[in-house]
């Protein structure tokens, strides 16, 4: 069952506007198939081109005007996935974008540090950018009744939410640790800063192991045996491979709050779980709370990208320990979120937080007031 996505609407409303479009995203998390659905609409008039194919990254490499023309005659529509297989792609885009307005491209990008990198300056002034990332369960909610999701959210959980995932439930464990194994490490491992395979997994299983509580990058470091530089290196290449997201701390009050400790999560709670190797139930896990707030936080910025809300994201935390799990800081506006996956007992906003941002919003978050 074909499962659309909320960002094609948001890419089909600036299809031929002069602008190449460029699509990012972790590997596997549907950018071929959202490329082929919007393919769909127009299959007289446009063509794909796999970039990992070698002659269709020959044919985009250091070329010409003229060649390019040739290349994509009478075509409206052109659809480059993984471009950032092409040496120079962003000066090929640049080309495109200025001898073919009447033709829209789209490129895709399996990390923003290879394709950004190589497209940020000729493409300036002359992109639309875009973030595809696992489904969401707003996504789902559009095909499963919101009972049957309730019943499912565990299963989200614990083996997050994939496409092959999704479409191949019952072998989900095996399908998510490949993905772990292979997928995620894939674009990092070919990246010209990563040297050290073995210490990118330790660092990547200690991050793990740390959601939801605030980490030190000399701690991490000690950890798996390298030094800060190192470790804050490879957690920015994390990052930009849309594996991991860092909030950091708010703060208004230098003396009563945090200001240098950062938490770090999973955009896929999955993946996260197939790094430590624990797929138990829910009811016979520890982390259950941490891996609740990974999952609704994940689940909340997806939103916010899907809908094209942009928002400072942030956690907050005092010396004396009181705490909310996500804040958002928009148009003046502050928000803050508080994840208990237990609702054995009412929660309200911390007594500091209350008396410092009486204006600010402030919402618990549990299974029942999630969906």
């Amino acid at each position: 069952m074909l499962i659309p996505r909320i960002l094609q609407q948001k890419i089909d409303g600036v299809l031929f506007k002069n602008k190449v479009i460029l699509l990012f995203g972790a590997r596997q998390v549907g950018k071929t198939t959202l490329l082929r659905e919007i393919q769909k609409k127009r299959p007289d008039n446009s063509v794909y081109l796999n970039c990992d194919e070698p002659d269709v990254r020959a044919s985009f490499t250091n070329t010409t005007s003229t060649a390019l023309g040739a290349l994509i005659k009478g075509k409206k529509l052109v659809l480059l996935d993984e471009a950032q297989r092409v040496n120079n792609i962003g000066l090929t885009l640049k080309l495109m974008a200025d001898n073919f307005p009447e033709t829209q491209v789209i490129a895709t990008g399996s990390s923003a540090f290879e394709l950004s990198n190589k497209t940020i300056e000729p493409l300036t002034g002359r992109k639309h950018e875009f973030f595809l990332f696992p489904f969401s369960v707003e996504e789902l909610k559009q095909v499963k009744p919101a009972l049957e999701l309730k019943r499912l959210l565990p299963q989200m959980m614990i083996y997050g939410l994939y496409p092959e995932v999704e479409e191949r439930s019952g072998d989900a464990e095996n399908i998510v640790k490949e993905l772990a194994r292979s997928y995620s490490y894939k674009d990092v491992l070919q990246y010209q800063g990563i040297r050290n395979p073995e210490l990118l997994e330790k660092l990547l299983q200690a991050v793990a192991l740390q959601i939801g509580n605030e980490v030190s990058y000399n701690e991490l470091g000690r950890v798996v045996g390298a030094n800060k530089a190192t470790v804050i290196n490879y957690l920015s290449i994390l990052e930009k491979a849309f594996i991991i997201f860092r909030l950091r701390p708010y703060s208004r009050n230098q003396r009563k709050e945090l200001s240098k400790m950062h938490k770090i999560y999973f955009y896929d709670t999955g993946i996260r779980n197939a790094l430590i190797n624990n797929f138990n139930p829910l009811q016979m896990r520890a982390d259950i709370g941490a891996l609740w707030e990974n999952f609704w936080i994940s689940e909340r910025i997806k939103n916010n990208n899907n809908h094209g809300l942009d928002v400072n994201k942030y956690f907050w935390r005092t010396y004396s320990q009181q705490e909310v799990d996500y804040v958002e800081e928009a148009g003046g506006k502050l928000q803050g979120f508080e994840c208990k996956w237990s609702e054995s007992k009412k929660a309200k906003a911390p007594s500091e937080w209350a008396a410092l941002y009486s204006a600010a919003d402030y919402q618990v978050i549990t299974p029942d007031s999630f969906f």
